[in-house]
């Protein structure tokens, strides 16, 4: 029902090993289904444009879902997009305009942004709002289990009726209830209990139910989307550590409670938070840097790079001295392939490396799989072989990265610059040159440097590059 075998061969030899959150180590990784892994990344509530943190998840799982891929027959990939939340309806009844006017704009400008950065769109892409029937079931099948109740038209969960609530974050019930901003609300048996369906006054949106008039808690919503896409049991679920608790303890809850104990998601991956110049990143301190602006700023690929070049489950601190450095990197390895556009590719598809792939087996490696592809590079510039040219570009690609023509690399940025003239401009200079009038030569250089254009002659010519500095 969940998964079909495709075309690609089955495992390769190299075997995964993935840190799991729940059991505290990181273990080898067997999906449920050789023929099929299941993967869930809670997406975007989508009222804003995301931050730059927002978009770490994205990228480090895009890098896992591909080398899923690589391993698997097949993979199917969900990541969600929460629709209805009340930061929405805040948004929308400021604005004065519709919900929906909100959540469309803002999933279409996720979906661009992420695509800016390189990640692949999911295989799915569900909507709360279009799953609302399974929610209610959900919900239903949890009152009838003993495990939610009704009260003033709010469906509960009854955390008492789950004895390793608290398991996956690894604190008992007191100690996160203590840590969390928990409304004691009057129709609660326990200030624990957690909302799985609230009511909603005429000016919010709502579904009818048999509570009432009213919309899903932000927790259920994720469990019912997973159960009817991928199954009731899954092989990854992965997100921020910032959503370990409350919302993936409490979607451990309520699935297991809801399938009769059957098992949820048997590996939790948490990637770290950003943080930037050493500071976190929030609204309230003004620092938050949107992936919009962002991708207007600076090379998308350097943002990539930069994602990647910390451990995904580490903290990773952003500064502009990180992307210039990380642009810089990209520079080099551009610079190489630049240098071998002449050289013809063996045919077939491009090899990942096995050393970049071995990182990458190692519970997604990519600061090591960055420094074996710098390691690549090098053996690309010394040999110039169309096998070291491949490895490079097959390398790059299991990270997302090196997917640019290297002259199109060089050349972003100057949009306003006219490239009819630069190229003009470069043929004077030559003339000049061959007429060994230097002067002239040297003037062309400097109009060019002005136009933030910088040259460099070599045994292919003369080329010439944006100045991004």
């Amino acid at each position: 029902m969940f998964c079909s075998t495709g075309p690609c061969p089955g495992p390769t030899s190299m075997p995964i090993s993935l840190y799991n959150s729940l059991t505290r180590r990181t273990e080898p990784f067997t999906p449920l289904d050789p023929d099929c892994v299941t993967m869930y990344l809670c997406g975007p509530t989508v009222y804003n444009y995301v931050h730059i943190g927002n978009a770490r998840g994205p990228v480090v799982f895009d890098v896992l879902v591909r080398l899923l891929r690589r391993h698997y027959p097949q993979v199917r990939y969900a990541r969600n997009i929460t629709d209805v939340d009340d930061k929405i309806n805040a948004a929308a009844q400021q604005q004065g305009v519709p919900i929906g006017d909100i959540t469309e704009r803002f999933a279409q400008a996720y979906r661009e942004d992420m695509a800016g950065l390189g990640v692949q769109p999911p295989d799915i892409e569900p909507h709360a709002t279009t799953h609302i029937q399974p929610i209610i079931a959900m919900i239903n099948r949890l009152i009838d289990s003993g495990h939610a109740y009704a009260a003033e038209g709010h469906v509960l969960f009854d955390v008492s009726s789950y004895p390793d609530y608290g398991r996956l974050s690894g604190r008992d019930t007191e100690e996160l209830l203590a840590g969390a901003r928990i409304e004691v609300a009057p129709y609660k048996r326990s200030p624990g209990d957690f909302v799985l369906w609230k009511p909603s006054t005429p000016e919010l949106p709502g579904w009818d139910s048999p509570w009432g008039r009213g919309r899903p808690g932000w927790h259920i919503e994720c469990s019912a989307m997973s159960a009817a896409h991928l199954g009731e049991t899954i092989d990854i679920h992965a997100g921020g550590v910032d959503l370990l608790f409350p919302h993936h303890e409490n979607e451990v809850a309520q699935s297991t409670c809801a399938h009769g104990g059957k098992t949820f998601a048997r590996w939790w991956m948490h990637n770290g938070m950003l943080t930037f110049d050493g500071r976190k990143m929030s609204k309230s301190l003004g620092n938050v840097l949107l992936v919009h602006e962002l991708l207007k700023l600076h090379s998308p690929e350097a943002l990539r790079l930069r994602l990647l070049s910390g451990h995904y489950r580490q903290p990773l601190d952003w500064s502009d001295a990180a992307i210039t450095q990380a642009a810089s990197t990209l520079d080099g390895w551009y610079r190489v392939l630049r240098d071998l556009a002449d050289v013809e590719l063996p045919a077939g598809e491009l090899p990942v490396p096995a050393t970049v792939e071995a990182a990458l087996c190692d519970d997604l490696n990519t600061p090591q799989a960055l420094a074996e592809l710098s390691v690549l590079a090098d053996a690309a510039r010394q040999s110039g072989t169309p096998e070291a040219k491949a490895a490079l570009l097959g390398g790059g690609a299991a990270l997302g990265l090196l997917q640019q023509d290297p002259e199109i690399w060089f050349r972003q940025g100057g949009d306003e610059v006219d490239a009819a003239l630069v190229e003009d401009l470069l043929q004077q200079r030559q003339a000049a040159r061959a007429a060994r009038d230097f002067a002239r030569a040297d003037a062309i250089r400097d109009q060019l440097a002005a136009m933030h254009v910088m040259i460099e002659d070599g045994p292919q010519g003369t080329r010439w590059s944006i100045d991004k500095s």
